[in-house]
């Protein structure tokens, strides 16, 4: 399973995309039951943005979701940090 999130957004308005393929990880098995669960998250009022807040798109394999913060998921934060490789 290919992972890949893109945040934009955010105070300096960076974009940052990063991607990890669960197939050569130890934990690739639960993170990819944590992307399950994280893509069946979407709050609908996550699709307005918050002023500085970060934005995410968040595609595994073929399924995206769009997500902002602070209407993340426990999931779907945990899935975020673990891509990128720090704090969403």
């Amino acid at each position: 399973m290919l992972i890949t999130v893109t945040r934009t957004g955010g105070f300096a308005g960076r974009e940052r995309t990063a991607s990890l393929d669960t197939e050569y990880r130890r934990d690739g098995a639960e993170l990819e039951r944590l992307a399950e669960r994280a893509l069946s998250g979407e709050c609908p009022e996550a699709r307005e943005p918050v002023p500085d807040g970060f934005g995410y798109v968040v595609r595994v394999d073929d399924k995206l979701v769009e997500l902002r913060d602070p209407y993340l998921t426990g999931e779907q934060r945990q899935l975020i940090s673990t891509v990128l490789g720090e704090g969403a």
